[in-house]
């Protein structure tokens, strides 16, 4: 079962820990086809902004630096982007990920996954924004990546939002970020799920 979801203020539905989502077969950008959830690894699904977010790739990077030891603790990397097939093609060559083009934003609205102005004006996003930007820079003076669209798909207000699903669909943990740059760290995902595995080895 799905389960019932929080519903807030604005009669948007959230998901909490220890809910079920429902099976989805979603296609990456590259044509792949996958399943939520996975019946052999656990599902951290990324909700990112849209292509060539200068904070998004910053985070994303800091990933790929550690996809190895991300597979190695039994975990799949699914990246959400409220973005074009084409767009994201254009300013994500190189992500050892599963990525997803969701421009309708169905996907965020089934995991209520929301935007905000306070997205880019937290003050605790500021300076990721800053080193974003110049990172940005760096990778299109050195002929990487394109520089990002200043009127991108989807807005600038994105949040991010993270969720670790289980074999079962059950969500074992998730985060829906306050600003653009409030999301888990390697760390945080790899810690969560070494929780998860413990506690199922108990129940064994």
């Amino acid at each position: 079962m799905e389960g019932d979801r929080k519903v807030l203020r604005s009669g948007v539905f959230k998901y909490s820990k220890g809910m079920y989502v429902k099976n989805e077969t979603l296609k990456t950008i590259l044509g792949k086809t996958i399943e939520i959830p996975d019946k052999e690894a656990l599902v951290h699904i990324q909700f990112r902004r849209f292509a060539g977010c200068p904070v998004c790739n910053l985070h994303l990077q800091s990933f790929a630096r550690r996809q190895r030891q991300i597979e190695d603790a039994g975990i799949h990397e699914v990246i959400i982007f409220h973005s074009s097939r084409e767009e994201l093609l254009t300013y994500t060559s190189g992500f050892p990920f599963d990525l997803v083009a969701d421009p309708n934003k169905q996907l965020y609205k089934d995991y209520g996954v929301e935007s905000s102005l306070w997205a880019i004006l937290n003050p605790f996003a500021f300076i990721s924004i800053i080193f974003g930007i110049v990172n940005s820079i760096l990778e299109f003076l050195l002929g990487q990546r394109p520089l990002p669209s200043f009127r991108p798909e989807g807005g600038s207000f994105g949040l991010p939002a993270d969720f670790l699903i289980g074999t079962d669909g059950k969500i074992i943990d998730c985060y829906y970020g306050r600003h653009a740059d409030d999301h888990w760290s390697v760390e945080k995902l790899l810690h969560i799920a070494e929780l998860a595995n413990q506690k199922k080895l108990k129940t064994i």
